[in-house]
């Protein structure tokens, strides 16, 4: 059996979005292989609380050797915003693999798995190990007619001097032409990440970051309603505005009892919750159109199986909401990009061009207006969203794929590191979880 050193920055058993991924991720490693995960100090007592409550005695749990390593407390205090956040994350990579370096820790594969930054390097490679990199990828470029007529200058300013950063590192950074060059595979979320890394084909392998559990689908939908729904954090990223647009242009389209049907839910908040109350006013939706904070899982499984399809037409180059939706079988609307674009089913007629704004609202409402008056099309994407689902965004199904990838770049474990015993210490002082191989 093979032994996978796992570094993952962010790793939590209690929440989605990146800290999620890297807890599944390293269950569905542990599944095939014993696994090393280092991650930083912040998420130990979530981890281990969570072992707590699901029993140490699992099998699973007897595969997985925690590790935490951070940088020292001064340099966490200054860790402060996006670009703090960013330098910070850049140092943890380098220094924890030095970290590594010194403990001469016998193992097969270096996995180097999130944040999934494709423009700030791994040094895994420093440990002498086959490499793999990865999920990793990047937002693309929001094209200038979706943001500064909505979002005003400053949004679009933001979004260029951030684009312009990303490729300093991708064309600039040493360090990061070391880490695609030495990486045995890359995971990529999207194929705008592997046309950014300029990674031959032989090294590339697409894997979206995000999966959902397997949803109970026995409880029967509504029929007294047609509840569009959608759920992200409030930035320009997103694409707000668009969905509140598309909504109101085939609502206000609909007879008396259309509308007394039709109902547009928004889950999330952030900074433009004002703005997209002020476009919901602006649209005459308010009779139809809601805003609710975030709620818990439960609460929001409870929506998403209500629902009756997902409207997101985000700029992003990812979307773990893209995957909840499809687990429930709702036809996601989405833009033709690279991220939900490449997301939903290659034969869906969901995905809407970029181009002129007023024609992306117009399109998009015009699919939910198919959506809405042809069963048979609605009931042939409901298919396709299933079948999506199962193929791509289970997380057992990315547990396939790692293994492919890791029985490919080395094909069998040595005797010895197969009879390794693990000890590390933390940067500071020793340190254990208590859950070990031995246990």
């Amino acid at each position: 059996m093979k032994t996978i050193l796992i570094t993952a920055y962010a790793v939590n058993p209690y929440k989605g979005s990146e800290e999620g991924t890297g807890w599944n991720l390293i269950c569905q490693a542990a599944s095939i292989s014993r696994v090393i995960a280092v991650t930083r100090k912040n998420n130990r007592q979530d981890i281990e609380r969570y072992i707590s409550e699901q029993g140490s005695h699992s099998s699973l749990w007897e595969q997985i050797d925690f590790r935490y390593f951070d940088l020292p407390k001064w340099m966490i205090r200054w860790k402060k915003g996006p670009l703090l956040s960013a330098l910070y994350f850049y140092m943890w990579q380098f220094f924890v693999a030095c970290w590594l370096k010194r403990k001469k820790l016998s193992f097969d594969i270096a996995h180097s798995l999130n944040f999934h930054s494709n423009w700030t390097p791994s040094f895994l490679w420093m440990l002498g190990k086959p490499f793999v990199w990865g999920p990793v990828g990047n937002h693309p470029l929001i094209s200038s007619q979706y943001i500064k007529g909505v979002y005003g200058w400053g949004a679009w300013c933001k979004d260029r001097c951030l684009w312009i950063l990303k490729c300093m590192f991708w064309y600039t950074d040493p360090f990061l032409y070391i880490c695609r060059k030495k990486a045995k595979k890359v995971f990529c979320v999207n194929t705008q990440s592997i046309a950014k890394l300029r990674l031959p084909a032989h090294k590339a392998v697409f894997m979206p970051a995000v999966a959902s559990e397997l949803p109970d689908l026995t409880t029967p939908k509504g029929t007294d309603s047609f509840t569009i729904l959608s759920a992200a954090r409030f930035v320009p990223l997103k694409g707000f505005d668009l969905t509140i647009r598309a909504f109101a242009k085939f609502y206000h389209a609909l007879d008396p009892a259309g509308k007394s049907r039709a109902r547009l839910l928004l889950i999330g908040t952030g900074p433009c919750k004002a703005l997209l109350h002020r476009i919901i006013k602006e649209e005459n939706i308010a009779i139809a159109a809601s805003i609710v904070a975030w709620k818990p899982r439960k609460e929001v499984i409870a929506l998403f199986r209500q629902s009756s399809a997902f409207l997101f037409p985000s700029h992003e180059g990812a979307g773990m909401v893209v995957a909840e939706a499809l687990s429930y079988q709702l036809p996601v609307l989405c833009l033709d990009n690279y991220g939900p674009g490449e997301y939903v089913h290659p034969e869906s007629q969901l995905r809407v061009r970029q181009g002129n704004y007023q024609d992306t609202v117009d399109e998009l409402a015009a699919k939910l207006s198919r959506l809405y008056h042809d069963q048979a099309f609605y009931q042939q994407e409901q298919t396709l969203a299933g079948i999506r689902y199962q193929e791509l965004f289970r997380w057992d199904i990315k547990g396939e794929l790692m293994e492919q990838v890791y029985n490919e770049i080395a094909p069998a474990a040595t005797k010895s590191n197969i009879q390794s015993v693990i000890t590390v210490s933390t940067y500071e002082e020793k340190t254990h979880t208590g859950i070990t191989p031995a246990q």
